[in-house]
C-alpha cells in the first residue's frame, strides 16, 4: 500500500537521521495512513478510502458525501 492520503495528498517526507557524530543517514517519515470504510448513502454502497489520521477528522467534520465530492475533484478514482 503506498503511503498517500487520498483526501489530502498527504506524501511521506524525506529527510536524514543524524546521529550523535553528526553523521547522516537517509530517513523517511510517513503519515499515519488507515484504510476506513464509510457508508456512501447517495450511491448506496460502502467505500473504501485511505486517509491519513487528519482527513479522518476532516471526513468527520463536513461528512464523507462532501468528502468524497472533493476527492472526486482531486482526480482520484474511488
Amino acid at each position: 500500500m503506498s503511503a498517500h492520503c487520498q483526501l489530502t495528498g498527504a506524501r511521506p517526507g524525506f529527510g536524514n537521521n543524524i546521529s550523535h557524530s553528526h553523521r547522516r543517514t537517509s530517513r523517511r517519515f510517513d503519515p499515519n495512513i488507515q484504510r476506513k470504510r464509510y457508508w456512501l448513502a447517495s450511491e448506496g454502497r460502502h467505500v473504501r478510502l485511505t486517509l491519513s489520521a487528519r482527513a479522518i477528522r476532516t471526513v468527520d467534520s463536513i461528512g464523507i458525501e462532501a468528502a468524497v465530492a472533493r476527492i472526486r475533484a482531486r482526480g482520484v478514482k474511488i
